[in-house]
C-alpha cells in the first residue's frame, strides 16, 4: 500500500492508516487532539505519538471537566512526569484550554458543532500530489487560530490550528496517490 508518508514506525503507520484525517465528531477526541497538538509545537509528532498513554493517563483520559478543575498540585504532577512533555507553559496551557473548552462546549451545545463550522460543516480535500504541496496554514487555520484566542486559548496560532484540522478530519490532506486519501473522501466527505 501506497503511503503519503514514508514510514516504517509502527505507531506512525497506525496513525496514518487509521486516525490521520479521519473525521471527528467526539468532543473528548477533539480535545484530546488539541492538547497534543499544542504540546507538538517544536517537537516531532513521532515523540508525542509515543507519549499519547502517557498524556491520556496525566490528563484523565483527556476529559476537559476533569483537566478544567486541575490545580497547581496537578501541575506539579505534570512537571515530574517523565512519560509527557513536561514543560510548564504548554502544562499551564491545556488546563486553561480545558476551561475555554467548556465554554465553547455551553455556548455552541458541543465544541464539534463549533469547530466544523470553520469549514463549512465539510471536510476540506486538497488533493496534493506530494508532502512537499502541503500547507503548514490555511484561511480556515487562520481564522480557527484568531477565534480560539479571542476566547482566551494558548498554544493555537495557525500552524497548531492546521495541524489539529489535519488531525482531527477537519482537513484530508493525505496525497491523492496514497490510500488513504480516497478511503477518507468516499467515506468520510459529507461529514455533517
Amino acid at each position: 500500500m501506497k503511503r503519503c508518508w514514508d514510514i516504517t514506525d509502527p505507531m506512525m503507520i497506525a496513525y496514518h492508516d487509521e486516525e490521520w484525517g479521519v473525521p471527528v465528531h467526539d468532543d473528548r477526541r477533539h480535545f484530546e487532539f488539541m492538547i497534543l497538538d499544542g504540546f507538538q509545537a517544536g517537537l516531532n509528532w513521532s515523540i508525542i505519538l509515543k507519549k499519547r498513554k502517557s498524556f491520556r493517563r496525566a490528563f484523565r483520559g483527556f476529559d476537559p471537566g476533569r483537566v478544567a478543575r486541575f490545580t497547581a498540585k496537578d501541575t506539579g504532577r505534570l512537571l515530574a512526569d517523565p512519560g509527557i512533555v513536561r514543560n510548564r507553559l504548554k502544562i499551564k496551557a491545556a488546563i486553561d484550554n480545558a476551561r475555554r473548552f467548556l465554554e465553547v462546549q455551553k455556548e455552541f451545545g458541543s465544541f464539534d458543532a463549533y469547530v466544523w463550522r470553520f469549514t463549512g460543516g465539510r471536510m476540506i480535500l486538497h488533493g496534493l500530489k506530494t508532502l512537499e504541496d502541503m500547507p503548514v496554514t490555511s484561511p480556515e487555520s487562520d481564522a480557527l487560530s484568531k477565534d480560539l484566542k479571542a476566547r482566551g486559548f494558548k498554544f493555537v496560532g495557525s500552524t497548531i490550528c492546521y495541524a489539529y484540522m489535519q488531525a482531527a478530519g477537519l482537513i484530508n490532506d493525505h496525497t491523492t496517490g496514497c490510500f488513504r486519501y480516497r478511503q477518507i473522501q468516499k467515506e468520510k466527505a459529507d461529514v455533517l
